[in-house]
């Protein structure tokens, strides 16, 4: 089923192989026939490409050429990553690789991370893999469970949780209370989602999963 396209994002692919290209190129394209989808396959393209316009969404594999001519090196797709993350903090991304396990190198840079970063199997079906497409477009945080130690929740993802279900307060209240802004919020939300495993289920209210999810956990009485 198409989507209504309200914004029709603007999309970068990148990948080596031609079939990964044209396979994504038209999954994207029945969702979002709008859009404006950019195909390439070097590091140096994509950094060209975006320098010139920064897309709404990229969609890259992590085993790439740096330059044309070159091997295929997964070095190159998390140096690639590792630069993006750092230069363009608000950047929606969906990292579509056989090797989503490397990226517990950036994990770090991936955390403090602003903008959506899902992270998609390449052995996921169009549908999975458009889910991830919709939760980075939305700013979310999917990272795959090969990716987690344990639960990781910081502080200030316990303070947004204490003040909305203790104190019932709204965002803006949370916001004001913790003397930091209403987008801050929002991130330390999708954060601590990310931790507890609750990621959006069109039949059930996110905000009630997670308060469930961490009453499970015990980071709530």
């Amino acid at each position: 089923m198409t989507h209504p396209d309200v914004q029709a994002p603007t999309f970068l692919v990148l990948d080596d192989h031609a079939a990964v290209l044209a396979g994504t190129f038209t999954v994207l394209q029945t969702r979002y026939p709008s859009s404006q989808i950019t195909t390439t396959s070097t590091v140096a393209e994509a950094q060209a490409l975006i320098s010139s316009a920064v897309p709404d969404l990229l969609v890259m594999d992590l085993s790439i050429p740096a330059k044309a001519g070159d091997s295929s090196q997964i070095q190159n797709g998390l140096g690639f990553l590792k630069t993006l993350l750092a230069d363009y903090p608000n950047l929606n991304i969906v990292v579509q690789s056989a090797h989503v396990q490397t990226l517990v190198r950036l994990k770090p840079s991936i955390n403090a991370h602003k903008g959506g970063l899902t992270i998609a199997d390449k052995s996921l079906t169009s549908d999975e893999m458009l889910t991830k497409v919709d939760w980075a477009l939305q700013g979310l945080l999917y990272t795959p469970p090969e990716m987690r130690t344990g639960l990781e929740v910081k502080p200030e993802w316990l303070q947004v949780i204490e003040l909305a279900f203790n104190h019932s307060l709204t965002d803006k209240a949370i916001a004001q209370e913790m003397h930091v802004a209403e987008r801050t919020v929002r991130y330390y939300w999708t954060r601590v989602q990310d931790a507890l495993q609750v990621y959006p289920n069109n039949s059930i209210n996110i905000r009630v999963q997670t308060y469930v999810r961490a009453r499970e956990v015990g980071l709530l009485d």
